[in-house]
């Protein structure tokens, strides 16, 4: 593909700085043909290979073709059915079957999660999490992402009502009790 020719001019400096292709969006996996081409692509060019996914379109890659992924950067968005799907408008169910997935392929996996002040901080969100992460065992790390406003922009090019216009950063300590729930599980958490 033309995308991958463009990734072979930066074959050689990303392997001399140990560096790689992160595939990311919105969701790559809604255009799972070419995502599958380009890390396979990138791959056979001994190139690492990441993709950031919220993994709810993991059933659309075989399992031949996550073999080209070296790490996943998965992104949930909060916990519980009824939870998650108001949140996002669709069922968790999927991007945790895909998670157990990357598990039983031993594929390593960064979990990113965005902390909302009153929308993600509960305490049960952050245990739910932590507790299923720490029982797949191929989580390397947990990033604790803090909200923050910078995305507004689109919602207001969109025309779309921006709902979190009053909802502020959460506060260094809450990124820290957040980042101490998911250690208390025996992950690292930054």
């Amino acid at each position: 593909t033309r995308a991958a020719e463009e990734l072979r001019k930066y074959r050689q400096g990303l392997q001399v700085m140990k560096g790689g292709f992160t595939l990311s969006g919105g969701e790559p996996l809604m255009q799972h043909r070419f995502a599958a081409k380009l890390l396979a692509a990138s791959k056979a060019m001994g190139i690492h290979t990441a993709m950031e996914t919220n993994g709810y379109y993991g059933d659309r890659l075989s399992d031949a073709e996550l073999g080209a992924l070296d790490l996943v950067l998965l992104g949930i968005k909060t916990w519980g059915s009824d939870r998650h799907e108001d949140l996002t408008g669709v069922d968790i169910t999927p991007t945790l079957e895909f998670a157990k997935r990357l598990a039983r392929l031993h594929k390593p996996v960064w979990i990113r999660f965005v902390l909302v002040p009153g929308l993600t901080d509960a305490p049960d969100i952050l245990a739910g999490i932590a507790e299923f992460a720490a029982g797949l065992g191929n989580v390397e790390r947990v990033e604790v992402l803090p909200f923050h406003q910078m995305g507004r922009f689109k919602w207001e090019r969109l025309g779309l009502q921006y709902t979190l216009g009053d909802t502020q950063p959460p506060t260094p300590e809450a990124c820290e009790r957040a980042c101490e729930v998911f250690r208390a599980q025996g992950l690292k958490a930054y």
